[in-house]
């Protein structure tokens, strides 16, 4: 099974898409907006990514938090920002037969999905 995560407008999200679909592979998409997102996922997505990976430093929602958050952030301060504020996670997370990917490149995917 393979679960793709993100957020729907988002062209990375978007090209993750395409790759999936042109290579014949079955997902599911959970959009974090419309789906939801809570604190138990962004906690499941940390026990098998570094929690500091998954927040996204180059978005503007990043860049919109004060300088005191961004000083402060730790792994229980960062996980209730991305649920806040899941525009913040780094996309995509992928999860395929209970392994956990953060981003997209074709060389990254046709690894995972090689097997």
């Amino acid at each position: 099974m393979t679960t793709l995560y993100g957020i729907s407008n988002c062209d990375t999200i978007k090209k993750t898409k395409k790759y999936l679909t042109d290579n014949a592979i079955d997902y599911t998409f959970h959009d974090y907006r419309k789906d939801g997102i809570n604190l138990a996922m962004i906690s499941e997505f940390a026990n098998h990514i570094d929690w500091q990976e998954l927040v996204n430093k180059r978005g503007t929602t990043y860049r919109q938090l004060t300088d005191e958050q961004k000083q402060n952030l730790d792994k229980d301060s960062a996980l209730a920002i991305l649920v806040e504020q899941p525009a913040m996670i780094k996309r995509p997370v992928l999860i395929h037969n209970d392994t956990y990917h953060l981003g997209f490149k074709v060389a990254q995917y046709d690894e995972i999905f090689a097997s």
